[in-house]
């Protein structure tokens, strides 16, 4: 197996005769890797798989070369956010990194050091000496971003981080989850936040009741649903011209002006011959185009027409 992948070959668990997740095979490179799915698709028992807090039932799991069934090893590696919180009672947001940190051995000042350049980095050095209890949502959520990151692991695995946070901090989160996958880190997200996940991910894994149903980079997954029409909204100054020329040419199945008329969204299964038609017409009539965008080319589209109505709950 890959010293640079995730993978998971042929795994599936069961938590007694409940599907968790079945027959899956993946290879996770790196950069920014969403797992989208409604509740119980999955989700939570990939990140538990992959994080070595529960065992496959069948098949075998790689991070980087390392089998999660070897936790000392594992540990150092990966860094996990989980999506519940769970604090020793009375601890501060510094005691709470800094008691984890100890564990690998460091020295109290490389401890020190490490626990203040992740409160640092999560904006919480002011509330580093306040009881975890006594923090907001957001606040308990930035904190359990610091614990994660704070032995400056190779693979993060963050189940639901955004939950909670303002949408200052969300943005910050986001940015810094980009960082990390441009600098080749593993950083594996859920999220039911989907535009959000449209904005960071390098691919996505699309599941569905314990199974795999796509995985790839979203555009890639939509341009394989072929079955589904791909729609299509171009601005322009003459949309009902437009639309009669397309119709000649069959290159669409439906159209509609937008309500301000100065638009046509367009539902076409080629799309590749669309755009090379609509340059043709823009050249030979003049028309005013302001713009030409996929209408559907994100996770909620992909996944509801891959889905059907379960989508609606992701």
């Amino acid at each position: 197996m890959s010293d640079s992948l995730i993978t998971f070959a042929n795994v599936s668990r069961f938590y007694g005769e409940v599907l968790g997740i079945n027959k899956v095979s993946l290879a996770i490179p790196p950069g920014i890797t969403s797992l989208v799915g409604p509740n119980g698709s999955g989700k939570t028992t990939l990140m538990n798989l992959l994080t070595g807090l529960i065992h496959p039932t069948q098949g075998e799991i790689s991070v980087l070369g390392i089998p999660p069934n070897h936790p000392e090893r594992l540990c150092r590696l990966v860094g996990y956010c989980a999506q519940f919180d769970a604090f020793p009672k009375g601890m501060t947001g510094y005691q709470f990194i800094y008691s984890f940190l100890r564990m690998y051995g460091w020295s109290d000042a490389e401890c020190d050091q490490r626990t203040r350049a992740s409160l640092q980095l999560v904006g919480l050095q002011e509330a580093a000496h306040r009881p975890v209890a006594a923090y907001s949502k957001g606040m308990r959520q930035r904190v359990k971003l610091a614990q994660a990151t704070a032995h400056d692991p190779q693979v993060v695995i963050l189940d639901e981080p955004l939950n909670g946070l303002d949408p200052l901090a969300r943005a910050e989160a986001i940015a810094m989850f980009r960082q990390w996958g441009d600098q080749g880190r593993h950083v594996v997200v859920s999220s039911h936040i989907l535009h959000e996940v449209d904005r960071i991910s390098d691919q996505v894994i699309l599941l569905s009741q314990g199974y795999v149903v796509a995985e790839g980079q979203i555009h890639s997954v939509r341009n394989e649903v072929k079955e589904q029409p791909m729609q299509i909204l171009v601005r322009c100054d003459r949309p009902g011209m437009l639309a009669s020329r397309l119709f000649l040419q069959d290159h669409v199945v439906e159209a509609k002006v937008n309500p301000d008329g100065k638009g046509l969204l367009l539902r076409t299964k080629d799309a590749d011959g669309f755009y090379l038609l609509l340059n043709r017409v823009i050249l030979d009539s003049g028309l005013e185009v302001e713009s030409v965008a996929p209408a559907d080319d994100d996770v909620n589209s992909v996944y509801q027409y891959l889905i059907g109505g379960e989508g609606a709950t992701v």
